[in-house]
């Protein structure tokens, strides 16, 4: 399998994330993607290539203009102003608020920003970019023929919404390149999603649609992040109603539990039938992943990798979540080599 990857996402380097009332160095870092990309060349997983350029069209055919030019000027914005930190909203449009879009750097960042643990740093647009860039290039091999590829895509991008950023998102890596994929001539894309944490800028993307099938498994948000999407009884609107599925499960849950939803998900994308799949491989449903309460094991991921090959479709593997940093590669590269292992190798 051949994996995509960017040095570029050193440029993604802030330094504090709010956290439990206090600033904390982010559990989202640089160091994740190094397990990973050692754990890819240790195995011989496949080639590792740069990503190509594809510019800034397929993004802007997901995400709102608006909010994709704030992330080019918001750090540089922010510096304007004199502030000494990294970029942090402190104020939002919430209820029975106005919606009209500041001038002010304070203003925008609340804005366009979902939750605010997330700073914006030097390098973090540069870095999101070539992230998309990375899936982008993955969809192109999986498009050209390639029965499998992995994204290795920092910074992540599921909870990346049309015209919001946070959980560590800026750009939604997923919904990009599920895109392309429908741009060079697919019908139907399943984006299945196992990370610990609802994708909820995924789901929002693809809410009225029916040509994406958006599944998820993540930790129920009465109990996690991001709290305000992800329920049951959320199955999609308009033209897009029964295209979108989560399965919120509960603090605890073993992988017994886990892969019988998977089960289910897996049920609904093969009667779906897509042309292919993108799975958003996160691995923060590890037993000691500091931010999230699944009891996954090292060797569940290989299972669950062969479990989803069972579906026979060209898949693309993106890049999301995973915070047991010295666990990260391990657990990414069984779910791939356990996808290949049932794929005959290819």
């Amino acid at each position: 399998m051949e994996t995509i990857f960017s040095e570029k996402h050193r440029l993604r380097n802030s330094k504090t994330e709010l956290f439990g009332g206090e600033l904390v160095e982010p559990f989202e870092r640089p160091s994740r993607a190094e397990y990973i990309i050692d754990r890819v060349r240790a195995v011989n997983l496949g080639p590792v290539s740069e990503p190509d350029d594809f510019g800034m069209d397929p993004i802007l055919a997901i995400h709102d203009k608006g909010f994709i030019d704030f992330l080019l000027t918001a750090w540089t914005d922010w510096q304007a102003e004199g502030f000494k930190g990294e970029a942090m909203p402190t104020v939002w449009p919430a209820r029975r608020m106005s919606t009209h879009i500041p001038n002010h750097i304070e203003g925008r960042l609340g804005y366009y920003a979902l939750a605010c643990e997330t700073t914006i740093s030097d390098g973090t647009w540069e870095a999101a970019y070539a992230a998309a860039q990375v899936a982008l290039t993955g969809a192109e091999r999986v498009s050209a023929g390639a029965p499998a590829a992995f994204a290795l895509c920092r910074p992540p991008g599921h909870h990346a919404a049309i015209d919001m950023y946070g959980g560590y998102c800026f750009v939604n890596n997923a919904a990009v390149a599920a895109q392309h994929l429908l741009d060079k001539g697919a019908k139907r894309i399943a984006v299945l999603d196992v990370d610990f944490h609802h994708g909820n800028g995924t789901q929002d993307i693809f809410d009225a649609r029916d040509d994406v099938l958006f599944v998820s498994l993540h930790g129920d948000p009465m109990d996690a992040f991001p709290h305000f999407l992800g329920h049951a009884d959320e199955t999609g609107t308009g033209k897009g109603e029964s295209f979108t599925i989560n399965y919120p499960l509960p603090p605890n849950t073993d992988f017994a539990t886990w892969r019988a939803a998977l089960a289910k998900a897996l049920v609904h994308i093969k009667d779906y039938a897509p042309d292919a799949l993108i799975v958003s491989l996160g691995v923060d449903t590890f037993e000691t992943d500091p931010i999230s309460f699944f009891k996954l094991q090292s060797e569940d991921f290989s299972t669950y990798g062969a479990d989803i090959a069972g579906l026979g479709l060209p898949t693309l593997f993106v890049m999301e979540g995973g915070y047991d940093i010295e666990e990260i590669g391990i657990n990414t590269v069984n779910v791939l080599q356990g996808f290949e292992q049932a794929n005959g190798g290819r």
